[in-house]
């Protein structure tokens, strides 16, 4: 990798929601692209296996339990990298909820303030704990994992939506008050994902199928797809790049894939 734009050697990335899907796919190319690797998600046993693998293959990474939706276990987990490696480059906010399908008419609050507590508040939280960590060693990489859903209304996952699409506004707000610092922050917009967390979605024929034929590729898409899309704007082929969401949906919102 010597000279790679993608090299991530020396650098270290903090993952929420890495023990499984786009997460876990996130944490195991920045290792396999040379990045120390804090893990965390609520099940610390899941991020243990994961840091046991990347172990395996020539890594280093440490496992947190980290509940994204309380701020002392996300101060925890900033500390805990920063006492294992005395540095932060990337932080990836990956970790997202969503406990209610159906019409936002129903939406009980409980429901209305996890989502919108988890998916951007933590999100919020996390990046100011880390921001200046960044600002000090001369700037790093923010990254949120978004959904295309933010540019989408939903008769289904509607405040799922909104949350997303304040992710994509936080990004841009973190890239204006922090540029200067050569603090980079964007999100990465997925469509349909083969993932535990969206499995309602594809695991239901009719939605699947309807998926499938306004995506011009012709395929949902797969955790590697978006780890890809992170390990760029982690290294330095990322280095102009902030304030963006780029989409990563086999062209599902390029519009029709199929006429008739």
């Amino acid at each position: 990798m010597t000279g790679s734009l993608f090299d991530l050697r020396g650098q270290v990335a903090v993952i929420t929601g890495a023990s499984r899907g786009i997460g876990r796919a996130i944490a195991l190319r920045m290792a396999q692209h040379g990045a120390r690797v804090a893990v965390s998600s609520r099940k610390l046993e899941a991020c243990e296996q994961l840091v046991a693998e990347i172990v395996a293959m020539g890594g280093e990474a440490i496992a947190v339990a980290c509940n994204i939706a309380h701020k002392a276990q996300l101060q925890e987990l900033v500390d805990r990298a920063m006492q294992q490696w005395q540095r932060i480059d990337t932080v990836v906010c990956n970790a997202a909820v969503n406990p209610w399908f159906g019409p936002s008419l129903n939406m009980p609050d409980e429901a209305y303030d996890r989502v919108m507590n988890s998916n951007v508040r933590s999100n919020f939280w996390l990046c100011n704990m880390t921001a200046p960590i960044l600002q000090r060693q001369g700037g790093g990489s923010i990254i949120i994992v978004s959904s295309i859903g933010g540019f989408q209304g939903s008769d289904m996952i509607g405040v799922y939506c909104i949350s997303k699409a304040a992710d994509m506004q936080l990004v841009r707000n973190l890239a204006v008050e922090w540029g200067t610092s050569n603090i980079r922050a964007n999100c990465i917009a997925p469509g349909l994902v083969r993932t535990d967390f969206a499995r309602a979605l594809w695991e239901n024929p009719a939605i699947l199928r309807q998926s499938l034929a306004f995506t011009p590729l012709g395929r949902i898409g797969e955790p590697d797809d978006i780890a890809g899309a992170a390990v760029f704007l982690a290294s330095k082929a990322g280095a102009y790049t902030t304030g963006q969401t780029i989409t990563v949906d086999g062209g599902r919102t390029a519009g029709p894939s199929r006429s008739g």
